[in-house]
């Protein structure tokens, strides 16, 4: 019965509904007064329905007794049931948590650092170790066992007079089997790698280290008896040493050749170039003696220092060599390492210490250059000192199998052959090339003339001995020869090519851009534009400061300043052309054009020639050619400046004697002058100032160069004199008077010439011709004249008008045109 029954059940009776029910009875029972008096009797129906009234109270009655005892023993049972509840309840939270707790101890502590491993974690993890441990004492065993064969080994060697090596053979079977072993086991990822196999390799190779430093004990005893390492007197040996000596010696060269044989063919390629056992054993108490004078604290051990440990090792190679060279190389003549040079090898084996301590050393001196600088010329010098005594790669353990073996590079290349130490050095030279050549140029006395005999060089060639340098001229050239000496004995051209580059060039380039700032300057203080127009360079400055400035460029002072710039110019060039063809610079030029790296090098540099393209060629000038080229340049420029100088301040001079200012005249002075020609007084002014610039020129340049320079000065001169005192004169034509003036003039100027610089009047005459035959064309008389202007004006061949030309006036510089024009100048030429 459901609880909704139950509850129905237990509600009251509804009078209503009973009362509805009772009616639909009635009316279905009776529905006529017919069926009321037919049919049932109402009050037996009434009592019939009291009786079921009553029935029904005492059945409700048991009922509702019924229902209360089942209703308390149904609270009883459910109070039971919920306290029974509430302890299962209890019990699967109980059960939950431990099974949780469970759980999580089943739970792997890989996932968090923090969490504690699980029971089947630490056995996993004591198994592993447990199988470590076993492998672990493998390899023990097997590391044990090999150290006992190393040892046994070593004691054979030590306990036997002859050279066995049994033990050491078995000692590499068993590397070679568990080698073997090794391989055809598969690594496992779990398992660490404990290098077994490396390690064993270095066991096999100290071993063979030790049975050879057992020998060389023994070497080394016998030879101190012979007072090895100091110079030994094989001769006055007593036959007991000397034979122990050699079987000493003998015994390393047989173990050598032992291992040779027995020794592992990779190992013994490797270690092939070790050098001879015998002679790194004698080496060892020279490095001993080394280390103990230039790696502690000792006195001797100075970084500024660098050329005693040089010579020290210079020495002892020196010292040792005639023992090496006869009774080692004896003993080593017997064997097969006959071929073997004893004194280069012990040589080559003293390389290492020279080579350890510039490794220590190089580091903490790049911050100090000029030490920098001495070690590595120390180092070049120790190279050349052994090259030069013979020593070389061939011959020694370091030399391969081919022939062409290249040349032992040198000590220096430790140094060299490291690019930042080799940069640092060029850097540090480079700065202090510079700072020389400043000092040189900053000189009070670096643009004064140098002494004859300070200029006496022994390179310059013999037809520019005349040639007077300045004192920097000189300085620059002896700097950059000093530079030259620096990186002349650098190994590879390479790095011959990079001094150059970085060192060399920019002091000449430095002393070209120094001479040419300085023409510059003087043009720009001498330019008439700074001297007539206000407001112009030179605006602002005092009449004082000016003509100060006008005094630096005016004169004989202003041409022997460009004079000065001349003869530096032109012999820092003639000493680059002499050092062009110096042996040196010829192969280093010769280099830069067949290496392709070197070529792209020079092409980047301005002041080198272009080199050759193809390497078959064979290279052109020299490696200054360019260098040369623009200092002939600057010369030439100054030559030029030195011409328009001193023809500008005559021809300024000229100007009120041309205009014909002054009236005082004075006998004209020279052979071709007649006596009563009167000259003006302006024309002395002129023929002085002329005068002292020719004899300055004379004495300050060499003959060549002054002759040059007066050819083009008179040649300037004599046409503008030409032009201004003749041709272009004005409309006025001349009388013979003043034509024999001119002529005057004219012989005046080439006798002032001719004196000034004490030469024949021929050479002298030379570029003053055009303007003496002018003179001379103006002041003819008499027939000569009549027949000059016929011939001049009239049909006559050229060849007849130069023939009349040579006999009247001597001379035929002009053309017939240029003649006819003279001519014309006269009053009394009627053409």
């Amino acid at each position: 019965m459901t609880s909704i029954e139950i509850r129905t059940l237990l509600q009251p009776p509804n009078i209503h509904d009973a009362d509805a029910h009772a009616l639909a009875y009635l009316n279905a029972t009776f529905k006529s007064i017919h069926d009321l008096n037919q049919g049932p009797n109402l009050d037996d129906l009434v009592e019939q329905a009291r009786k079921q009234l009553e029935d029904l109270d005492a059945k409700l009655a048991d009922s509702q007794s019924s229902l209360d005892a089942t209703i308390t023993e149904t609270r009883s049972k459910a109070a039971d049931h919920l306290h029974t509840a509430q302890e299962l309840s209890l019990l699967r939270h109980s059960l939950a948590d431990e099974l949780s707790f469970l759980s999580d101890e089943l739970v792997s502590s890989l996932g968090e650092p923090d969490s504690k491993p699980t029971l089947l974690e630490d056995l996993e993890a004591l198994h592993r170790s447990l199988k470590e441990l076993e492998s672990v004492k493998g390899y023990v065993q097997v590391i044990e066992h090999a150290l006992k064969l190393s040892e046994a080994a070593v004691e054979q060697i030590r306990a036997s007079p002859a050279v066995q090596v049994s033990q050491y053979e078995n000692l590499q079977a068993f590397v070679t089997s568990v080698s073997t072993a090794c391989t055809k086991v598969e690594a496992v990822a779990s398992q660490p790698d404990l290098h077994l196999l490396g390690f064993l390799d270095g066991v096999v190779e100290q071993t063979w280290r030790d049975i050879k430093g057992v020998l060389s004990s023994r070497l080394l005893e016998a030879a101190e008896k012979l007072k090895w390492p100091l110079k030994v007197d094989y001769a006055t040996a007593t036959p007991e040493d000397r034979k122990a000596f050699e079987k000493a010696f003998g015994d390393l060269l047989t173990l050598q050749t032992i291992g040779r044989k027995i020794r592992n063919p990779e190992k013994r390629e490797r270690n092939a170039k070790e050098g001879v056992y015998a002679i790194q054993a004698l080496v060892q108490p020279v490095a001993l003696r080394f280390k103990y004078h230039f790696e502690t604290a000792r006195q001797t051990n100075r970084v500024d220092k660098p050329e005693w440990y040089f010579t020290h090792i210079a020495n002892e190679s020196h010292e040792h060599r005639p023992f090496l060279e006869s009774i080692v190389q004896s003993l080593l003549a017997r064997t097969e390492y006959k071929a073997i040079n004893a004194w280069r090898e012990f040589t080559l084996q003293l390389l290492p210490l020279l080579e350890r301590k510039l490794w220590r050393t190089i580091p903490a001196l790049l911050a100090h250059p000029p030490i920098l600088a001495h070690t590595i010329y120390q180092a070049l010098a120790f190279d050349t000192a052994l090259k030069d005594e013979g020593f070389d790669v061939p011959g020694t353990t370091a030399a391969g199998p081919d022939d062409n073996e290249p040349r032992w590079q040198g000590i220096s290349e430790v140094i060299l052959g490291r690019k930042e130490w080799f940069e640092a050095w060029v850097e540090g030279e480079r700065k202090f090339a510079m700072d020389q050549y400043l000092e040189v140029i900053s000189a009070p006395d670096a643009w004064l003339i140098a002494d004859e005999d300070a200029d006496a060089d022994d390179d310059v060639r013999a037809v520019d001995r005349e040639l007077r340098p300045t004192n920097s001229a000189r300085r620059v050239k002896a700097l950059v020869e000093q530079v030259t000496d620096r990186y002349s004995p650098l190994p590879q051209y390479a790095q011959r090519t990079r001094f150059l580059i970085v060192v060399q060039l920019p002091l000449l380039e430095s002393y070209h851009a120094r001479i040419s700032a300085s023409l510059d300057a003087f043009e720009t203080l001498s330019s008439t534009l700074m001297r007539a127009v206000p407001g112009a360079l030179g605006a602002g400055v005092t009449d004082g400061h000016g003509g100060a400035s006008r005094r630096l460029t005016a004169g004989v002072e202003g041409v022997q300043r460009l004079c000065k710039a001349w003869v530096s110019a032109k012999y820092v060039a003639k000493a680059m052309e002499a050092w062009g063809e110096d042996l040196f610079f010829l192969e280093l030029w010769a280099e830069i054009n067949r290496r392709a790296n070197l070529r792209t090098k020079a092409e980047a540099v301005s002041s080198l020639p272009n080199p050759r393209e193809r390497e078959d060629e064979p290279p052109e000038g020299t490696i200054f050619e360019e260098l040369v080229r623009h200092y002939n340049a600057l010369a030439d420029r100054a030559e030029e400046m030195i011409v328009q100088c001193v023809t500008g301040e005559v021809e300024a001079a000229l100007k009120s004697h041309l205009q014909g200012g002054s009236t005082h005249a004075t006998p004209a002075t020279g052979g071709h002058a007649a006596d009563d020609i009167a000259l003006a007084q302006t024309l002395l002014g002129p023929l002085a100032l002329l005068s002292s610039h020719l004899t300055f020129l004379r004495g300050m340049l060499p003959r060549t160069t002054s002759t040059s320079l007066y050819r083009r000065i008179a040649s300037r001169l004599g046409t503008h004199l030409l032009q201004r005192q003749i041709l272009y004169r004005g409309r006025a034509r001349v009388t013979v008077g003043e034509s024999k003036t001119v002529l005057a003039e004219a012989e005046l100027w080439v006798e002032t010439a001719r004196t000034a610089l004490k030469e024949e009047r021929a050479r002298v005459e030379a570029p003053w011709r055009a303007y003496l035959e002018a003179a001379r064309l103006l002041a003819g008389e008499g027939e000569a004249w009549e027949r000059v202007v016929r011939v001049t004006f009239g049909t006559e061949a050229d060849e007849a008008w130069e023939g009349v030309m040579l006999e009247s006036v001597g001379l035929c510089e002009l053309s017939r045109e240029e003649v006819q024009q003279v001519l014309r100048r006269r009053e009394d030429c009627g053409w």
